[in-house]
């Protein structure tokens, strides 16, 4: 009896266990028997949370991996099920079915020789192996693909080659080549990354370039597309400023998909090649597939509260030097003390509005204590040696501390020229916050050249830029060349056409590094 009971128990207790393993949310390392690729394929699933509570369809998502990664990496190193849950319940996306099959190290292609048919694979069997497994709305609009490294050149190729079949990409930090990248690059790593896969393994130069490549490059894909066909494209790429290789060939890609005029939206974030990058474009990555998957226009990306403290009257000061009147925001301790301070200069022209309201936000940086106290100087419109006439000036009437330490220079639009002249002056600056650069690009080279190198290596150099602005490409080309010179630099490129109220965003996120570098 005692025996029947136990067994019964046990029976009882496998059939829970089996039963539940049938509801997770979660599951790791399934698998897949691949009749094209002669092997079994493994994939991770992540299910929305009130999938077994309902028969609603969902929308999939394919989250491809990075190389040297596997399908359990999205789970353990991206956080994925956690990003999902805060972005549905903040109500930013819909419920969506994610998958996260093995990529090998096949960068998502099929290889030149036909022995590894891996996007075959991908689109002829794990697709309709998903569909028959899960509820998922079956058709291209209801299907993305999202990528870091490796996996962001599959997520981008995947869309261009299977528009049918995948009707959203975003690529994270793609590990693409420009040509040039892919005829110098080391012979080693070329073969065993690239060779193995377009062709042309042994081979240097131009001799790499072949036809399989061509047609696994999205720097040859793009151009060759139809009008029809490139605007049916819906791309969200995101890259890090402090990436090496990759900083020329996704800028370069963006510039080229700009000048083609194909619809597309470009982030440059802070940091490397890393998940701190992946999981700060996460929410913006998610949103934009949310509104695709609802056939809307994107929303846009979320906003950082930008807080102002209300200043006082007397914190704005008005100076005469030399026949011009030059306006100062002063910290509320600024006429309790006789201390000296640093300062910001500010090139060009605003109006009482804009210097009240950058003044505002950098009082109420100083009163929650992120940013150390500082002087905002706004110079009128004068050209750059009358500026450097001045500061010493002004230096002496308003308490700053001397010395390039303590200076900091910003100018927006048209005056970020005038604040890069004054960047390569004698008269040096510790930080340099330039918005919407308003030059060409051919004409940045003109600034930024061997013989100012040094003198540009003293300053960091904060670039904020809008992907929609005309000027992008400017911003884009001064980021590369300084990568090449090390010198030292933030890049950010953000959503829109450029404007004050998107210098505010730039601004805000540019005090801490201004601040960091006056008491470095």
């Amino acid at each position: 009896m005692k025996r029947t009971a136990f067994f019964i128990l046990c029976l009882l207790t496998v059939f829970s266990v089996s039963s539940v393993a049938q509801n997770l949310r979660v599951r790791e390392s399934l698998s897949m028997q691949s009749r094209i690729l002669n092997q079994e394929v493994k994939f991770s699933v992540y299910l929305p949370e009130n999938y077994f509570k309902n028969e609603v369809h969902y929308p999939v998502v394919y989250l491809l991996h990075g190389l040297g990664d596997n399908e359990s990496s999205w789970l353990e190193y991206g956080r994925i099920a956690q990003y999902a849950d805060l972005s549905v319940s903040s109500g930013e996306a819909i419920p969506m079915i994610f998958i996260m099959p093995q990529g090998f190290r096949t960068y998502y292609v099929n290889d030149y020789q036909g022995s590894f048919l891996y996007q075959d694979m991908f689109v002829k069997e794990l697709v309709p192996h998903i569909d028959s497994l899960f509820r998922t709305i079956p058709e291209k609009r209801s299907r993305a693909t999202l990528g870091y490294s490796m996996g962001g050149f599959g997520a981008i190729m995947l869309h261009l080659k299977h528009p049918d079949v995948f009707g959203t990409s975003v690529p994270l930090s793609m590990s693409v080549r420009t040509d040039q990248q892919y005829m110098t690059e080391e012979a080693s790593g070329w073969d065993e990354q690239w060779g193995r896969l377009f062709g042309a393994p042994g081979l240097t130069g131009a001799d790499r370039i072949t036809e399989y490549y061509k047609n696994n490059s999205p720097y040859h894909v793009l151009p060759a597309l139809s009008r029809n066909e490139l605007n049916n494209l819906n791309i969200y790429m995101v890259n890090g400023d402090e990436e090496q290789t990759l900083c020329r060939s996704n800028e370069e890609l963006h510039i080229l998909m700009h000048r083609l005029g194909i619809p597309h939206e470009y982030r440059v974030i802070d940091g490397g090649h890393s998940f701190k990058v992946w999981w700060a474009a996460l929410p913006n990555s998610l949103r934009f597939i949310s509104d695709a998957f609802e056939g809307k226009i994107y929303r846009g990306d979320l906003k950082n509260t930008i807080s102002a403290s209300s200043i006082d009257d007397a914190q704005m000061l008005k100076v005469t030097i030399k026949d011009d009147n030059i306006i100062a925001f002063t910290p509320e301790d600024y006429l309790a003390s006789d201390r000296k301070y640093p300062a910001i200069y500010f090139t060009g022209s605003f109006d009482s509005i804009q210097r009240a309201t950058i003044s505002a936000m950098v009082n109420s940086e100083i009163i929650a204590n992120r940013i150390c106290p500082m002087l905002l100087v706004f110079l009128p419109e004068m050209n750059a040696e009358k500026i450097m006439s001045l500061i010493p000036l002004l230096e002496d009437e308003l308490r700053i501390r001397q010395g390039y330490r303590f200076r900091a220079i910003a100018g927006s639009d048209k005056s970020a020229l005038q604040a890069l002249e004054l960047l390569v002056s004698e008269l040096q600056f510790s930080s340099c916050y330039l918005s919407d650069v308003k030059i060409s690009a051919e004409a940045v080279s003109g600034f930024i050249t061997e013989q100012h190198r040094e003198k540009l290596k003293r300053t960091t150099i904060f670039i904020d830029a809008a992907d929609k602005s005309d000027f992008t490409e400017t911003s884009g080309t001064m980021h590369m060349i300084m990568r090449d010179m090390e010198i030292t630099h933030e890049y950010r490129l953000r959503e829109g056409n450029g404007g004050f109220d998107r210098m505010m965003e730039g601004l805000k996120e540019a005090l801490g590094v201004i601040s960091t570098r006056f008491h470095r």
